[in-house]
């Protein structure tokens, strides 16, 4: 098995139900790729009493088909003719378990999502297998997984029939941190720096599964090139079937998606509404708190406002990078992404893409700092004069009377603060205090990648902090 890395906190709370004194019923969810099955299966080291997996986009009948082969493979004994309901299956389940002495018995149920087809039934009966048995005994640990975060979501956390508060631990899996994806690197002895890491991360996010295409021996450019513009890379047509295999109609949530990619600081649901021409009703309110739960969309409230003006932006790495870069692009005219380099597009994309991964980092932004311990509230600003335009990106307002006001700049150099920009810095700081009243110490920091050039400007930044920061643990 692959070296493991990261989710120790997630990887021990899997392991305690080992010794758990009653049965357990444990949903783990998050985006495609990230990592659950690999989480899962390391926590209790492949030994499962039965596991199976879901097949994606089959009709009933095969997807009990599955199930009895995979129950076959356990247990011999059953009959050579798969059922043809969900109940008359966990039946079978249910007498398999019952002729073992085990003192745990570890179920695993990936995808599960995809096993409820269309009139299938399957989650009544996987409720009453659940409710009628399963839980009166003290020996169970069900664990399913699915990265259909809606229906997880929807149908079996908040389930508000046989399943309501039948959960009894929910897991989400969030993408890696720039420090995961260095020691997942380790293994293939790669030579790339952190500036080049970090390059990496601003395509491919924190996905270990994406991180392992990355080839020993080459560049960040040449790995982005090689994964994302070659006709047989990953990442040249991962985006359609992303969402194909989350969502049901998932042309709304693509809608969306692009929507956001061309705003990058963020719209209102009345602005995606209109971009979008989706209904002004639940249904787009469901596709849009899907994306959030997903983690392909965050929601924000700008500093000051309150819930109702909250923004949607954009967060996952990859859709930003594909529909900047890959989506009107064909293979066959061998495009190559040296190409895009210093162009404006590129510069726009790595300004933003940058300050994406310091708002994912915001622990590590805290720690540098030195406030982990102190409460805060984070947020962006604009300035409400039309006229001025000034805007903060990352608005840490602190419980100890200061607000930290971050600029975040990517380059490949130290970063040198000119005459234009520092009247700039001047004037939102001005802005920022006149247009909230704020009576707490407005502190400047700056966020880059190799840190500031001292000249006679740099003095305007009371903190520097340089993308290593990024890296802590």
């Amino acid at each position: 098995m692959e070296k493991f890395v990261g989710r120790e906190k997630e990887l021990e709370n899997l392991k305690s139900l080992l010794t758990s004194k009653k049965s357990e019923f444990i949903a783990v969810y998050g985006r495609r790729r990230v990592g659950k099955t690999f989480l899962i299966r390391s926590a209790f080291k492949n030994q499962f009493t039965f596991q199976v997996t879901a097949l994606a986009n089959v009709k009933l009948s095969q997807q009990l088909t599955n199930f009895h082969i995979a129950l076959q493979n356990v247990y011999p004994t059953v009959s050579n003719t798969p059922v043809d309901n969900w109940f008359a299956a966990f039946q079978q389940l249910t007498g398999y378990i019952e002729s073992l002495k085990a003192p745990r018995k570890v179920l695993f149920f990936d995808e599960l999502p995809w096993f409820d087809t269309h009139g299938s039934g399957f989650v009544p009966a996987l409720e009453h297998f659940w409710n009628s048995w399963a839980s009166a005994r003290d020996d169970i640990i069900l664990v399913v997984c699915g990265s259909a975060a809606s229906w997880m979501i929807n149908k079996l956390i908040n389930n508000k029939g046989g399943l309501h508060n039948r959960i009894t631990k929910k897991m989400k899996i969030v993408p890696f941190t720039l420090r995961e994806c260095e020691l997942l690197l380790q293994p293939k002895n790669s030579v790339l720096d952190k500036y080049q890491i970090l390059q990496l991360y601003m395509v491919f996010g924190g996905i270990p599964f994406y991180w392992n295409e990355v080839t020993s021996g080459k560049s960040a450019f040449q790995n982005i090139n090689d994964v994302c513009f070659t006709e047989n890379g990953l990442l040249h047509d991962e985006f359609p079937n992303l969402f194909r295999s989350l969502f049901n109609n998932y042309h709304s949530h693509e809608a969306i998606i692009n929507a956001l990619a061309k705003k990058a600081k963020g719209l209102t649901r009345d602005e995606i509404i209109d971009l979008t021409d989706l209904p002004n009703a639940g249904s787009t309110t469901r596709v849009i708190n899907e994306l959030e739960e997903s983690g392909f969309i965050r929601k924000y409230s700008p500093f000051g406002k309150k819930l109702r003006n909250s923004l949607y932006q954009l967060v996952d790495f990859y859709s930003l990078f594909y529909l900047r870069f890959i989506k009107n692009t064909n293979p066959m005219d061998m495009p190559n992404w040296l190409t895009f380099l210093d162009s404006p597009v590129y510069r726009a994309w790595s300004g933003y893409a940058f300050e994406q991964v310091c708002l994912y980092h915001l622990p590590q932004i805290k720690q540098a700092l030195g406030i982990s311990g102190v409460q805060t509230a984070v947020s962006s600003w604009r300035s409400m004069s039309k006229e001025n335009g000034a805007q903060v990106d990352l608005v840490i307002d602190r419980r100890d009377q200061i607000i930290n006001l971050c600029e975040m700049k990517f380059s490949i150099n130290t970063f040198a603060i000119d005459k234009k920009y520092a009247e700039e810095l001047r004037n939102k700081i001005s802005v920022f205090i006149k247009e909230t009243s704020t009576r707490k110490a407005v502190l400047l920091t700056m966020i880059t990648t190799y840190g500031l050039k001292a000249n006679s400007y740099s003095s305007l930044v009371q903190n520097s902090l340089t993308m290593d920061t990024l890296f802590m643990e």
